[in-house]
C-alpha cells in the first residue's frame, strides 16, 4: 500500500511563525525593527544558498574522477552559489554559545562573496552587534523552521520578511518595498514577457521578481527571458536588492545611483518594460542639472515637484514597442501649470494607454489612495491608438486589518482581465476571475461599466476633461440597485433609531457627569 502523500506546506504559515519568532527576539533585544531586519534577511540567503549547495553536492557526488575534483565551477555553472566550508549553515549552527559567533557569521558571509564576485559587498555584516544567545536562538530557529523549504519558497519567505519589516519601520519600510498586490497587478497589465526591464526606483527589487514569475507562469515551452536593470539611491537598499534577486536565482544590473541626475544604462529608447513606484511630491530636484537632458522630451516642469520628471523618465526608457506600469500620487493626474503642459503632450503623443484608480491603505507609509499610469508606445497603429480606458479599483479590495487593504489574486485577475479585454485578449482565469468576468462582461468583449471602467476618446479628454486622467471623471459611478424598501418608511426608522441613541447618550453623559462630581466629592 503507497504511503499516503506528505502535507503540503504552507509557505506563509511558516513565514508567519518564523517571523513571530524572530519579532518576539527582537522585542527582547536593544535593537530596532531596522538594525535588525538586514542580519535576519541575511540568515534567511544564507539558509536558501545552503539548501541549493546541499541539493547540488549530492548529485554531483560520485562524479569526481581521479583526473578531475568535483570544485567550484560546477557548482556555478549550474546556478548555484559556491559555498566554502566555513560557510556552510550546519558548522554555524554546531558553534559552541561561548565562541563569537557573530564573528563566524560576518567571516562566513565575507567567504562567500570572496567565492562569488556577483555578491561582492552585498551580504551583512553586522552580527556582532547581536548577542550570542539572540544569534543563537536565530540560527535554529531558521533551520528549525525553514529546513524542509527548496528553490521559490525561500524567495516567498524572504519577500514576506520585507512586507513584514516595511511595515516595522515605517516610512522608512516604504521607500524599500512595494506591497506585492499592486507589484502583481502592473505586472498582469504590462505583461513582461521577455526583453529588457528597467525599475528606476527598484527598492528591493520587487518588480523584478514578480516579473519573473510572470515569465514562469506564462511561458508554455518558450523561452521567455528578462535581463534586469536596476537604480537605486541608497547602499543597503542595494544590497537588499541584490540578495532579493539572489534568493530567487534572479541576476541583473543594479547601479547605486540617484536617477534624476544619473543616467548609468543610457536608457533612452532601450528598454521593452519600465515599472517604477518612484518616491511622490519630491521637491528641491536641481532641475539646472536636468537642462538639455534627453530623458525630458516635453520640457522640465516648474512646479518643485517630482513628479512629472519620474513619468518622463519612464516614457522616455521605452523603445517604440515599449510598455511601462508605474505607481503615481493622485495628484498628478489633475496638477495644472506646466505638469497640465507636459500631461497634454504625452496623452497627445498616444502613449497613455489604462490609468487605475487605487483606494486607500494598500501601503505602509501613507493611507492616502494612489493611482496606476500604464503607457503603451507599441498602440500606435491599433484600434486602441486614440483611446485611453480608466478603470476605478477603489471599492475592489481585502481588508487585511484596520489600517491595510490589498487585493486577493482573483481580484488582481480580474483587474487585468479588464485591460486583456480592452486590448482585444483572451481573460485568463486560473485565479478564480472567472466567475465575475462573466458575471460584468456576459459576451466576452469590454463594454463600458458604469463605476468601474470607462474608455475616452484622446479628443474627450481634452476637450470635455481638460485633460484631466482621473479615472473618477470618466467611470461615473455604479447604478444603485432599488432594493424594493420605501424611502420615506425607511427614513422615519432611520430617524426613531437616531432618537433612541441620543436618549441613551444623554443618559450615559449624566452617568458620567454624576461620576465625574463623586470622584472630585
Amino acid at each position: 500500500m503507497p504511503a499516503p502523500p506528505a502535507p503540503k506546506l504552507d509557505i506563509y504559515d511558516i513565514a508567519t511563525h518564523l517571523w513571530e519568532t524572530a519579532d518576539e527576539l527582537r522585542a527582547n533585544s536593544h535593537l530596532k525593527a531596522a538594525e535588525y531586519a538586514i542580519p535576519v534577511l541575511g540568515l534567511i540567503f544564507l539558509k536558501f544558498a545552503d539548501s541549493r549547495f546541499t541539493q547540488l553536492e549530492a548529485r554531483l557526488a560520485g562524479k569526481s574522477t581521479g583526473r578531475r575534483e568535483i570544485g567550484k565551477a560546477d557548482y556555478q555553472a549550474k546556478g548555484v552559489l559556491y559555498l566554502p566550508n566555513q560557510s556552510r549553515f550546519a558548522n554555524l549552527l554546531h558553534l559552541k554559545e561561548g565562541d563569537n559567533l557573530g564573528k563566524a557569521i560576518n567571516d562566513a558571509m565575507a567567504a562567500i562573496e570572496e567565492e562569488n564576485p556577483a555578491l561582492k559587498g552585498v551580504l551583512p555584516r553586522t552580527y556582532q552587534s547581536l548577542t550570542n544567545s539572540t544569534l543563537v536562538s536565530l540560527l535554529r530557529s531558521v533551520n528549525a523552521i525553514l529546513g524542509n523549504l527548496e528553490g521559490d519558497a525561500f524567495g516567498k519567505v524572504y519577500e514576506y520578511f520585507l512586507g513584514k519589516f516595511a511595515i516595522a519601520e515605517g516610512a522608512k519600510g516604504g521607500e524599500y518595498f512595494t506591497p506585492t498586490a499592486i507589484v502583481r497587478l502592473i505586472v498582469e497589465i504590462i505583461e513582461p514577457f521577455s526583453g529588457k526591464i528597467l525599475d528606476p526606483a527598484c527598492g528591493s527589487g520587487g518588480m523584478f521578481v514578480q516579473s519573473a514569475h510572470f515569465v514562469e507562469e506564462h511561458r508554455n515551452g518558450k523561452n521567455g527571458r528578462l535581463s534586469i536593470y536596476g537604480q537605486e539611491r541608497v547602499d543597503e537598499t542595494v544590497r537588499l536588492c541584490k540578495m532579493n534577486l539572489a534568493v530567487h536565482g534572479l541576476e541583473g544590473q543594479v547601479s547605486q545611483s540617484n536617477t534624476y541626475y544619473e543616467n548609468p544604462f543610457k536608457a533612452v529608447g532601450q528598454f521593452d518594460y519600465v515599472m517604477a513606484n518612484p518616491p511622490f511630491n519630491v521637491n528641491k530636484v536641481d532641475k539646472a542639472k536636468l537642462e538639455g537632458d534627453p530623458r525630458f522630451p516635453f520640457g522640465l516642469p516648474k512646479a518643485d515637484n517630482g513628479n512629472y520628471i519620474w513619468i518622463q523618465v519612464f516614457y522616455s526608457a521605452l523603445n517604440a514597442r515599449g510598455r511601462a506600469g508605474f505607481v503615481m500620487a493622485n495628484s498628478a493626474a489633475d496638477a495644472g501649470g506646466s505638469e497640465l503642459e507636459i500631461r497634454k503632450k504625452l496623452i497627445a503623443n498616444k502613449a497613455v494607454d489604462v490609468i487605475v484608480a487605487v483606494g486607500s491603505n494598500f501601503f505602509y507609509t501613507v493611507t492616502l489612495p494612489v493611482t496606476l499610469w500604464f503607457l503603451d508606445r507599441g498602440k500606435r497603429g491599433t484600434e486602441r491608438e486614440d483611446k485611453v480606458l480608466f478603470i476605478d479599483a477603489r471599492k475592489i479590495f481585502r481588508q487585511i486589518d484596520r489600517a491595510h487593504r490589498d487585493w486577493l489574486p482573483a481580484q488582481i485577475e480580474f483587474l487585468a482581465n479588464i485591460a486583456r479585454l480592452y486590448r482585444g485578449e483572451k481573460p485568463e482565469t486560473a485565479d478564480g476571475s472567472a466567475e465575475g468576468i462573466k458575471a460584468t462582461f456576459p459576451d466576452g468583449v469590454y463594454v463600458d461599466v458604469p463605476g468601474l471602467c470607462a474608455v475616452a476618446s484622446v479628443d474627450s479628454i481634452g476637450k470635455k476633461q481638460g485633460w484631466s486622467l482621473n479615472p473618477g471623471r470618466f467611470v461615473g459611478v455604479a447604478v444603485a440597485k432599488d432594493d424594493g424598501v420605501d424611502f420615506r418608511v425607511r427614513l422615519e426608522e432611520l430617524d426613531e433609531e437616531l432618537e433612541k441613541l441620543n436618549l441613551e447618550a444623554a443618559g450615559l453623559q449624566e452617568r458620567i457627569a454624576a461620576n465625574v462630581a463623586e470622584l472630585l466629592g
